[in-house]
């Protein structure tokens, strides 16, 4: 089962409290690692554990004077701590304390969004099982081509699905790293190990290299990625609101009682979710452009980067959250039609089998030109007359001439184009 979204959770993520929570805890692990260096005397050390705190209104009016968000948490937890304050952010600088606690944010909301990427991908694997053998009809620019099954069409989402949740761990990761390397990125202050040792205490990685901030790059790959994900979901949206059309309607999102779909004609059932899925995909790519404009920085050091990221790593780890649990409901709640998937099959007089057709008279002997021709005529006569196909191609003396009825009759063989489901599912499926 996929959960409901909750919102507060997302929203404690990027909470100003929880900001400065994690802005509290990278200090306290610089000045842990001091003072386990010797650095820091062991009664300080005490003291700023036991004492670091903060009040988010006294930070603001800090601000509103020195106008610097990281002087005013400083002064405030010095207010709290006392003497001992003196050694905390001793030999850091400010996007040492920021972009390390971002990350431990990120991370903090890369866990829900992966748990969620993990339900979502349960939920496709089991209706890809359940449909399986369900018969429909593929379609190539919007025009009926050939059988397909609804289970392979899961099934490519699911396969989709599998890469989006490979590239998400590699990006998270990428972006899972915190950076004590000083002013300019030289450990001018504090050598290489205090780094190491801290980012290590606090779970993530630490750039073997940096400037100022971490390189935009790593949030830029993460942001086109939740945009990867969100065109993926835009995808499985849009098949979803075209499936459930009045003129198709093989599947369609789950009506419950009570719901209505338009204040004007109460029987309107219209595919809303998928509706809201294919329009806030659009954010996420919004986004993943303010990343990438977010990788240049002067001499790689201003804070251009830092206003564009208090909206987006909010909104898009919020909104890739959100739909992945939103959409995987519609999934799994997905009333499928298979009534009308075999009707829709027969909807055009046997066209699908075309092209089976056209390959049967070229192992003939006939040249494909001339084979296409005589194929396409009847196919033709089909969209103009509503005539069978089938019947047409019997009666067809050129046709005759190289396929016998039964050859003929064999070729209107729905199992035979959907002979290889199966090995397409080991494919996708090995455990299976």
């Amino acid at each position: 089962m996929i959960p409901r979204y909750s919102r507060p959770e997302m929203v404690r993520i990027w909470s100003e409290e929880n900001k400065f929570r994690k802005w509290l805890k990278v200090e306290v692990a610089v000045c842990q690692v001091l003072s386990d260096a010797g650095r820091i005397p062991p009664a300080a050390m005490s003291e700023i554990r036991e004492k670091a705190g903060f009040s988010v209104e006294r930070i603001h009016e800090i601000e509103a004077v020195t106008r610097h968000d990281v002087v005013a948490f400083i002064r405030a937890v010095s207010e709290v701590v006392g003497p001992s304050s003196r050694f905390i952010h001793m030999g850091l600088t400010s996007t040492d304390v920021v972009d390390t606690a971002q990350a431990l944010q990120v991370k903090e909301a890369s866990e829900l969004i992966e748990s969620a990427l993990v339900s979502f991908l349960e939920v496709l694997r089991r209706k890809a099982h359940r449909y399986k053998d369900t018969p429909m009809m593929g379609r190539t620019h919007g025009i009926h081509a050939e059988p397909t099954t609804f289970g392979l069409k899961v099934t490519v989402w699911y396969a989709e699905m599998e890469r989006n949740l490979e590239r998400f761990r590699k990006a998270r990761r990428a972006l899972e790293v915190g950076k004590i390397s000083g002013p300019v990125g030289t450990f001018s202050h504090l050598p290489p190990e205090v780094e190491e040792k801290v980012c290590t205490a606090l779970g993530i990685g630490y750039a073997a290299a940096s400037t100022q901030t971490l390189q935009r790059d790593r949030h830029a790959e993460y942001l086109c990625t939740l945009a990867i994900l969100g065109s993926t979901y835009d995808k499985i949206a849009t098949e979803i609101r075209h499936l459930q059309r009045t003129e198709v309607g093989e599947a369609s999102e789950a009506f419950r009682t009570g719901q209505t779909g338009s204040s004007a004609m109460p029987h309107k059932k219209n595919p809303i979710s998928s509706e809201n899925v294919s329009g806030l995909s659009r954010v996420l790519r919004a986004n993943a452009l303010a990343a990438l404009e977010n990788i240049p920085l002067w001499h790689e050091r201003d804070i251009s980067h830092s206003s564009v990221e208090r909206v987006i790593l909010p909104d898009s780890t919020t909104l890739a959250h959100y739909l992945t649990l939103r959409l995987g409901r519609v999934v799994d709640n997905l009333v499928v039609n298979r009534e009308r998937m075999l009707a829709n099959l027969e909807l055009t007089g046997g066209l699908m089998y075309s092209g089976t057709l056209l390959l049967k008279l070229v192992m003939a002997g006939v040249l494909r030109s001339q084979a296409y021709e005589w194929v396409q005529r009847n196919a033709l006569r089909v969209w103009n007359e509503r005539a069978d196909f089938k019947t047409l191609i019997l009666a067809d003396s050129d046709i005759r001439s190289h396929l016998s009825p039964a050859q003929i009759e064999a070729a209107f063989d729905l199992r035979q184009t959907l002979e290889h489901v199966d090995t397409v599912f080991a494919r996708v499926f090995p455990e299976a």
